[in-house]
């Protein structure tokens, strides 16, 4: 893995909060949307009409007018919360990251004030970001961007998510804006599986990459565990940079 502070090759954790804490997203279509932002945006090919030439199309579907697909990252995970979202990303061409960001929040920003009738950014400042530097910060991270995350948002609260984990576990890899679903149906490999807004294996991600570092789904929930609880050794600040 790459140790330089930011580069190709570089593996960097990256969160974005809504200014004030104010929300980013206000109903599942805007949360639809994010979601189709990270596969069209996520390419050095833009235009500024991109969203006129999918409008009829599938689900991920690219026009055929349109050149070969040149991924600027790879989106190893990610969730989408009310005021933030967590994205875990490789940079796979020089200043990638920071084009795929600007591409992200900027359509965001101006979608959220046509619709809303609003203006300005509806996020705080630029994006955070921290580079990861060992196999031990993306091994945690990765739970931490899908699990600690999600399990926030479990009807009751976070608390009440600790209580009921294997409940809350079940709830979290049905939640459709988080890539945890993405990861189960990966090392599941089933013949079938509802997730609803979302195939089950969308083309956003790049889950390849972290083969290995979980043996399966089951794998995967442990580590999660022992992440939340604080076992293994693990701090919970480690991966926190918020």
């Amino acid at each position: 893995m790459r140790v330089e502070p930011f580069g190709v090759d570089s593996y960097i954790h990256v969160v974005k909060r809504g200014a004030r804490g104010l929300p980013i997203t206000r109903d599942d279509l805007d949360r639809q949307r994010f979601v189709r932002l990270l596969y069209y945006l996520n390419d050095g090919h833009r235009s500024d009409f991109w969203e006129e030439g999918i409008r009829k199309k599938e689900l991920f579907e690219r026009p055929k007018s349109w050149p070969q697909r040149q991924p600027l990252v790879r989106i190893l995970a990610w969730t989408l919360m009310d005021n933030h979202f967590h994205l875990l990303l490789k940079e796979i061409q020089e200043g990638g990251v920071s084009r795929f960001m600007q591409s992200l929040c900027g359509s965001m920003s101006r979608h959220f004030n046509e619709k809303y009738e609003e203006q300005g950014s509806i996020f705080q400042g630029a994006y955070r970001s921290r580079t990861i530097e060992t196999d031990r910060y993306l091994r945690w991270v990765v739970p931490y961007i899908l699990v600690k995350n999600v399990f926030e948002l479990f009807p009751g609260g976070y608390a009440e998510a600790l209580r009921n984990f294997d409940h809350a576990w079940t709830w979290a890899t049905r939640y459709e804006f988080s890539a945890l679903k993405d990861f189960v149906a990966h090392m599941q490999k089933p013949t079938s599986l509802t997730c609803g807004f979302l195939p089950c294996h969308s083309p956003i991600l790049d889950l390849d990459v972290l083969d290995g570092y979980f043996k399966s789904s089951q794998h995967l929930k442990e580590q999660s565990r022992d992440m939340i609880f604080g076992r293994q050794g693990i701090n919970i600040e480690e991966v926190t940079f918020e």
